[in-house]
């Protein structure tokens, strides 16, 4: 059976998912794209759908099958390659970390932070601590991450609440005060700690730092991007392993 009506009930479910107040009430989130649903499914992740176009219901167990247009419909790609899945947000308990870990400080962006995601994945930090961020299940942050929010343990809360679960492990955060990065030598465990794009690490957060870093930039460039500062700290701080 293939539905093609926007109006159908699982349908107009699906769609309500691209807002961030009915992923809170359903516990469920989006992701599109061929390689990505593919990578959702081998990682394990609880896939509660997977909904495609007819085509392409051959290359996947017990889909949802649509019409191009409703497939449209629900689609938040300018390009839709013809499969969603809707997977289950993970109930993560704060715990403290295994290893290294990030922390990141009221970021905005979702591009930014699906990216940081992504990057965290690649250079081998496990855990990503977050404090007032924007929601990393949205489409855009789990499109930036390239399956890395597949490979990652994503923990949110107060700052209260996420730094006991540091506690113990040393903050290193970017600063432009800081020590060049480059001379620095980490501790054998630590979290990085990423700021807001505009305003940087919040003045509370900043007190706790054990070690304050900074990325040398030529005096003509005020800063980088939130994603490629945290890219360069992650694997900078990581060759000293």
């Amino acid at each position: 059976m293939v539905i093609t009506s926007k109006s159908n009930p699982k349908i107009k479910a699906i769609s309500k998912l691209n807002d961030k107040k009915f992923r809170k009430e359903s516990g469920l989130y989006l992701v599109e794209g061929i390689k990505p649903v593919t990578e959702c499914i081998a990682a394990g992740c609880e896939v509660d759908l997977v909904i495609c176009t007819e085509k392409l219901a051959e290359n996947f167990v017990g889909p949802t099958v649509v019409s191009e247009d409703v497939f449209s419909f629900i689609s938040s790609e300018k390009t839709p390659q013809g499969v969603i899945a809707t997977v289950k947000i993970p109930q993560t308990q704060l715990k403290a970390p295994s290893g290294s870990c990030i922390l990141l400080d009221r970021l905005q962006d979702p591009g930014n932070l699906g990216t940081i995601i992504r990057t965290a994945n690649g250079a081998g930090y496990r855990e990503i601590y977050m404090i007032g961020c924007t929601d990393p299940y949205s489409p855009k942050a789990v499109r930036a991450s390239m399956s890395g929010i597949f490979f990652t343990e994503i923990y949110q809360g107060s700052e209260t609440e996420i730094f006991s679960a540091l506690k113990g492990v040393s903050l290193v955060c970017a600063d432009m005060d800081g020590e060049n990065i480059f001379k620095f030598r980490p501790p054998e465990k630590f979290c990085l700690c990423i700021g807001n794009e505009g305003s940087g690490i919040c003045g509370d957060i900043i007190k706790k730092a054990d070690f304050k870093v900074r990325i040398p930039m030529s005096e003509s460039c005020e800063s980088l991007n939130a994603a490629v500062s945290a890219g360069i700290a992650m694997y900078v701080l990581k060759e000293f392993k």
